[in-house]
């Protein structure tokens, strides 16, 4: 039985607003159907569990408090006495991995698809700047807890881009605030945790999302359509939508079967537990640092890999100028061949910094 007054209500914000308009708009929009359609769907599924971290963020945010006396205490006091505090601890967290896997994943795929090819540079532009930004939320959220692993990944992560020249001592001390990691270091993670990081990201995701409707969604390289393409809204929504509701069961499942455990307290004056490693999507400039020499052809081998990291993603962000054959319709089997090799080399420095 409908609602009494819908029809009103709908006469009454179709005539102030224009939504009649974007939805008559969205149902225009088609997503064509192949054999890689499948790969559709990461995008959504990263714009998810990035919905996930802004609100469970929030709630965290009730009760965290950004000072070094008194993080741990508020950490330790949402696990164990706040009401479902745990709970909502563990979804952040697993939210933060799931999104960081869901993004590179959707960034390969649009990598090897090509997606990326004219007119859709800008997209792929600011989809290496939401990359780039979820490793931020990585590095900045990871010291908030103040537990010991938190705090010596956070030390040996803020030394590694010492060795940049010009920009390397003086970018660190931005973010440490000190010469060393204490309340100021705390406060400044903090507030890129919170504010100027989300409010970077959301920036970009709107723009992203925007350009995607105005550019339409790429076919690959030398792929045909196999069936009709179908509306962007309400049918491509309402897979998205399903789409979403299995990572919120994977997510759910992550979360209350291997909970976020708090380590002990942080001791500055403490050594650093031997084995410490840094999160997962970390571990590939972990391990390359660990691999190359300290010191190559009298070059720092800290600084010979950071200028090589930093050249990589400069390429990276230029691919869609670089790759002229992808911008004219053809096949470019090269930059393919490039990107699984960049795969299978992740994967490999992530195996090795877990298992070796």
């Amino acid at each position: 039985m409908p609602f009494p007054g819908a029809s009103l209500l709908r006469k009454w914000i179709t005539e102030r607003s224009p939504l009649p308009d974007i939805l008559a708009f969205l149902s225009s929009k088609e997503v064509p159907r192949h054999r890689h359609s499948f790969w559709y769907y990461f995008g959504g599924l990263t714009l998810f569990f990035f919905c996930v971290q802004l609100l469970t963020g929030i709630l965290l945010s009730l009760y965290y408090q950004p000072a070094q006396e008194h993080a741990y205490e508020s950490i330790r006091r949402i696990v164990n006495d706040v009401p479902q505090g745990w709970l909502i601890r563990s979804l952040h967290a697993w939210s933060a991995h799931l999104m960081v896997a869901m993004i590179l994943v959707h960034m390969f795929s649009v990598f090897l698809v090509k997606a990326y090819r004219k007119p859709r540079e800008m997209m792929w532009f600011s989809g290496v700047v939401l990359l780039l930004l979820v490793f931020g939320f990585g590095f900045t959220g990871y010291l908030l807890p103040w537990d010991t692993r938190a705090y010596f990944a956070t030390l040996i992560g803020t030394e590694v881009p010492k060795s940049l020249p010009l920009v390397g001592s003086w970018g660190v001390s931005l973010i440490k605030g000190a010469d060393y990691i204490g309340e100021e270091t705390l406060n400044r993670m903090y507030s890129l945790h919170v504010i100027i990081l989300p409010l970077a990201a959301v920036l970009f995701i709107t723009f992203h999302l925007l350009y995607n409707q105005y550019s339409g969604v790429s076919i690959p390289v030398g792929t045909s359509q196999t069936r009709p393409a179908i509306p962007f809204f309400p049918d491509f929504v309402y897979r998205d939508a399903l789409a979403w509701l299995a990572g919120f069961a994977v997510l759910i499942a992550l979360a209350t079967l291997v909970p976020r455990e708090l380590g002990e307290k942080a001791d500055p004056m403490a050594s650093a537990p031997a084995g410490i490693k840094p999160e997962w999507y970390f571990l590939p400039l972990y391990q390359t640092l660990r691999m190359v020499p300290s010191s190559l052809l009298g070059i720092n081998g800290e600084l010979i890999v950071n200028g090589a990291v930093g050249i990589l993603i400069g390429l990276w962000a230029l691919i869609p100028f670089v790759d002229r054959r992808s911008a004219k319709g053809l096949k470019s089997p090269v930059f393919t061949a490039i990107g699984i090799c960049i795969i299978v080399y992740l994967a490999g420095t992530i195996f090795a910094g877990y298992f070796t």
